[in-house]
């Protein structure tokens, strides 16, 4: 997406080379500053509490499964294998 909004700034229209310039440096910075550096950070220095889900959105929210059941009981406690004869 860099490459394409900077490839605006070939054109022109300074309106158009100003927008690209403008969405390529946003992108940018949103891909390296953000998503690169400040997020891992803010995730190891919250530690588990960044994965701390409020109770009144526990209880709105649904339950789903993406196994069955007896699926997951089974995946949970495993049968032992009998021996074989």
């Amino acid at each position: 997406m860099i490459v394409v909004f900077a490839s605006f700034a070939l054109g022109d229209d300074r309106i158009i080379k100003l927008f690209g310039i403008g969405l390529a440096s946003a992108v940018f910075f949103d891909a390296v500053i953000i998503r690169c550096l400040l997020v891992p950070a803010i995730m190891e220095i919250l530690g588990r509490s960044a994965w701390w889900l409020p109770s009144w959105l526990d209880r709105r929210l649904p339950r789903l499964a993406i196994e069955a059941p007896e699926e997951r009981r089974a995946a949970l406690h495993p049968e032992p294998a009998s021996e074989a004869v």
